[in-house]
């Protein structure tokens, strides 16, 4: 059975006016067909949706036949960890080096999976018990980033089946990426897996990890795909962070199950989409 979550998103239907492609979601049977897998919605029909079809069925209304129909994104921005590559023994292994280093004790890395994704300063301030930015802060983040440094580049793999579908959807829409890593690993990390290339845009936390907000790096990220004509992207991520950014910024929020986040996290941050494979993406779009 496929559950959706629909939220209408304004200035959605004036997009199909504009030319942009519609795609149909049915709620009925043949939605398998359609949307095969562990493809999961929300529905949540909105006073009058039902007669849109009555009027024409505009982009994004309920019809009376139960077909869904919303504007297609014409621009896809990705997070990183979790969604692309799985860091989590690069990650986990380093901050458990980095507590060592200060006298913290060692955390179960099942402990530690809550910490990849969120900005670098949000998870260390947890993880140390101390105050925002704080000098102790400061001091383990540092020593955190001198350990990952010595092992994300062997340690860091994609996805299984991600690169193909990366690769479909960049001959179709740009795809722009949105993480609050330090560019300091991004970069060099998208060149040694190949990846780069696929990326029209590429939006990272600041050298030192200031500049992390996931929404200021999403934001960024659609001003540089409006540059390009772009105005109706989705996001696609693995945490409530990411989610929280989409829905700040009137995106679609699909969230992959994949990743670290729960489909109950992302599900309790309002996302829009939940999918449980990379190529469930395609056929969603």
């Amino acid at each position: 059975r496929v559950r959706r979550v629909l939220e209408h998103q304004r200035g959605r239907a004036r997009g199909g006016a504009r030319g942009g492609c519609v795609a149909c979601w049915s709620t009925s049977e043949d939605a398998r067909a359609v949307a095969p897998g562990r493809v999961r919605r929300v529905l949540e029909r909105q006073r009058g949706r039902a007669r849109g079809g009555a009027r024409g069925g505009a982009a994004g209304a309920v019809r009376d036949d139960g077909v869904v129909t919303r504007v297609a994104p014409d621009a896809l921005i990705f997070d990183f960890d979790g969604v692309i590559v799985d860091s989590y023994a690069a990650v986990t292994g380093a901050i458990n080096a980095a507590l060592v280093d200060h006298g913290l004790p060692t955390r179960p890395s099942a402990e530690l999976r809550q910490f990849i994704g969120p900005p670098t300063y949000t998870a260390f301030r947890e993880l140390a018990g101390a105050g925002a930015r704080s000098a102790e802060v400061e001091a383990i983040v540092a020593t955190y980033r001198r350990h990952y440094a010595a092992v994300y580049l062997t340690q860091t793999r994609t996805i299984e089946g991600i690169v193909p579908v990366l690769g479909s959807l960049s001959q179709r829409v740009p795809l722009a990426l949105a993480t609050s890593k330090s560019v300091t690993f991004t970069q060099p990390l998208l060149e040694a897996l190949g990846l780069e290339r696929l990326f029209a845009f590429v939006e990272a936390a600041a050298p030192d990890d200031s500049g992390d907000d996931k929404t200021a790096i999403v934001g960024r990220a659609l001003a540089a795909l409006a540059g390009r004509g772009c105005h109706a992207a989705a996001m696609v991520g693995d945490r409530s962070f990411d989610v929280e950014a989409a829905r700040a910024h009137g995106l679609l929020a699909i969230g992959v199950t994949w990743g670290i986040g729960s489909a109950a996290e992302l599900t309790a941050a309002g996302a829009d989409v939940l999918i449980g494979a990379p190529g469930e993406l395609e056929t969603l779009l």
